[in-house]
C-alpha cells in the first residue's frame, strides 16, 4: 500500500506551525495507523472481520447522510 510522502515548508522561520502541519499530514496519510497495525501480528481472519465491520460501518454512515439529505430536499416546499 503506497503512502504519499509528507513534506512541509517552513515559512518565515515559524517551526511550530510547520510541525503542526506535518503532524496533521502524517495522521491524514495513514502512516501512524499502519505503524500501529504492524506493531503486532494480526491473524488473517481477524483482519478480514475488522475490514468487513469497517465497511459495514462506513456504508451505514453513508446511507444515513444520504437519507438526511434526501429528507431535507423532499420536505422543502416550493414557493410560487
Amino acid at each position: 500500500m503506497g503512502k504519499s510522502r509528507v513534506s512541509v515548508k517552513v515559512r518565515n522561520g515559524d517551526i511550530n506551525r510547520a510541525l503542526k502541519k506535518f503532524k496533521r499530514g502524517v495522521i491524514d496519510s495513514g502512516h501512524i495507523f499502519e505503524l500501529k497495525d504492524r506493531k503486532y501480528h494480526t491473524k488473517p481472519t481477524t483482519r478480514r472481520r475488522r475490514e468487513k465491520e469497517e465497511a459495514i460501518r462506513s456504508e451505514e454512515i453513508y446511507r444515513l447522510k444520504n437519507d438526511d439529505l434526501d429528507s431535507l430536499t423532499k420536505n422543502k416546499k416550493k414557493r410560487k
